[in-house]
């Protein structure tokens, strides 16, 4: 009893810092503290609704949080004007108003239908975070609003009181929203179902999962499986064979909405041999993120199935993909294989190109068969005048420059003993592209040359001729060893030693000497013949004789 005359007396002591003579602060104050301490007697409330209605709008704005703390209903015609009204007082009426009891949850639910859209989503938020039973039912009835602001400001409060709910009021939650979410001849709007999807998850109740596997796929739209998806959490962990097609089929999806989340939940399960099938077509997903985790789960896996699947990835526009298929591939046998058929089948330059230059970094470590099957292919491009040739060839000296250019090498000796020298030239003028090539391969190649020449003794043609271009080079640089070389060689006639001859006898210095050299060789060669008759008149018209 006196405990309750103390307070009352307390009570008394601070409505009289209510009276407008105080300053606005200690007014305020006073109603802070009486929002705590507070009763519900006929004098508090007298003067709380009169500073709710005559007050400035600080004090206005802190009686209406003490009137909603009180559940002073006398108050709750002045709260529902303060919601009309709209402004930075309207919500916190609405929250006021909810903590009323059913009589404010009746008036809330009757002003929804009366107020702007802005206005109804205070009090759907408000019904929903005031912790009453009536006010819970309505925030759930609320769900069914086709305004999807409403619902959503409605689900977010729902969700931010889940934590402090009992299990049965759990359980008494749940049950509204199965019922809400199973009702078929009820049509429930995209963020109605969205929201109670989260809603269930939330309330961690076993019932919601064969609820959000079942919204996870067709005829339920993106958005609605996309929250069913995000909710699904701990019940995807060990899924059975038809959820697991169920989330597969979401993150092939376009939709990055579905891919997204139903990569998160495939990203931690294990590859067994009845669901690699699934895995690699995820690897034609339209989401680089669910590709590039098919690859880390299966990429090891050394099949042709998984190769094949690897290698469409390598035209793929992401770089990072690109480069993490290729890695992989060349780690694989059968990776191997299929990279090589690839290049080797490839129906243009460009694409033979691309396939090389993926394949160079690694192309060290195939095996010797592999160089030969590519090397094969490679001289067949070549002499065929494909261009694709160039790709192949630079494939095999990042393998192994020095192999390759022995290789060339025996093809050009291989041809030019065929006395196919057009054939041998393709393969010296490559062996000449590299600087250090030495003298016996630019012989050979000067020889062939000199082989398919026209032998045209004009001087304008003789000037172009490549051969001849190509001996004065040898004579300036192997002056000591040209000639003697050049006795050694059996395989030029007479037609060419005349040619070669002719030609550097009416050169100068060195030059001079050397096709002098050559003319006599010629006679010692062909004593009989026209041409040593002619190689001696043109030594005596050089002063060469």
């Amino acid at each position: 009893m006196n405990n309750g005359k103390l307070m009352t007396d307390t009570t008394k002591k601070i409505l009289r810092l209510l009276h407008p003579d105080q300053p606005m602060d200690v007014r305020c104050a006073a109603v802070l503290v009486l929002g705590e301490i507070g009763s519900k007697d006929a004098a508090l409330t007298r003067a709380l609704i009169d500073a709710l209605q005559n007050g400035e709008a600080q004090l206005r704005r802190q009686v209406i949080q003490a009137v909603g703390k009180l559940r002073i209903e006398a108050a709750l015609p002045h709260l529902l004007e303060r919601i009309k009204e709209g402004g930075e007082e309207a919500e916190q009426a609405a929250q006021a108003a909810a903590k009323l009891g059913a009589k404010g949850t009746r008036a809330l639910q009757e002003l929804m239908s009366k107020v702007a859209p802005g206005l109804r989503r205070y009090i759907a938020s408000a019904l929903a975070a005031a912790g009453t039973a009536s006010a819970e039912t309505a925030a759930v009835a609320v769900l069914l609003d086709r305004d999807p602001g409403v619902v959503e400001a409605a689900g977010r409060s729902l969700l931010a009181q889940v934590s402090a709910l009992t299990p049965a009021h759990r359980k008494a939650l749940a049950d509204q929203l199965l019922e809400l979410i199973g009702h078929k001849k009820e049509s429930l709007s995209l963020s109605a179902e969205s929201v109670i999807l989260r809603l269930l998850a939330a309330l961690d109740d076993p019932r919601a999962e064969a609820v959000l596997w079942e919204h996870i796929v067709p005829p339920y739209p993106p958005e609605v499986r996309a929250a069913a998806l995000q909710a699904l959490g701990k019940w995807a962990v060990s899924p059975n064979k038809e959820q697991l097609k169920r989330l597969f089929a979401c993150a092939t999806a376009s939709d990055f909405r579905l891919a997204a989340p139903a990569l998160v939940l495939l990203k931690d399960l294990p590859v067994s041999e009845r669901t690699v099938p699934e895995w690699l077509a995820l690897l034609q997903a339209a989401d680089v993120a669910v590709r590039k985790l098919a690859l880390d789960k299966i990429g090891n896996r050394d099949t042709a199935e998984v190769a094949q699947a690897l290698l469409q990835q390598i035209h793929h526009p992401d770089r990072s993909l690109r480069d993490s298929a290729l890695a992989q591939l060349s780690r694989l046998k059968q990776g191997q294989k299929v990279l090589t058929a690839a290049l080797l089948e490839a129906d243009s330059p460009d694409q033979t190109w691309t396939l090389a230059r993926a394949q160079a970094p690694f192309a060290r470590a195939y095996p010797s068969e592999w160089r030969e099957k590519v090397f094969a292919q490679a001289c067949a491009y070549l002499e065929s005048n494909d261009r694709r040739a160039d790709a192949l060839l630079f494939l095999l000296r990042e393998a192994d420059a020095a192999e390759l250019r022995q290789r060339l090498e025996d093809r050009a000796l291989y041809w030019r003993k065929k006395k196919a020298y057009e054939t041998a030239l393709l393969y010296l003028r490559l062996l000449i592209r590299d600087p250090s090539s030495g003298f016996p391969i630019r012989l050979e190649l000067a020889c062939c040359g000199l082989k398919v020449s026209p032998h045209d003794l004009a001087p304008e043609a003789r000037t172009g001729d490549p051969c001849l271009q190509q001996f004065a080079t040898l004579c300036q640089g192997y002056e000591a060893e040209l000639f003697a070389a050049l006795e050694k060689i059996k395989w030029l006639d007479a037609e060419d030693l005349y040619y070669l001859g002719f030609h550097f006898a009416e050169q100068l210095g060195q030059q001079k000497q050397f096709g002098g050299k050559v003319l006599r060789l010629l006679v010692k060669r062909s004593p009989r013949t026209k041409l040593a008759q002619a190689a001696k008149r043109k030594l005596r018209g050089a002063g060469l004789e």
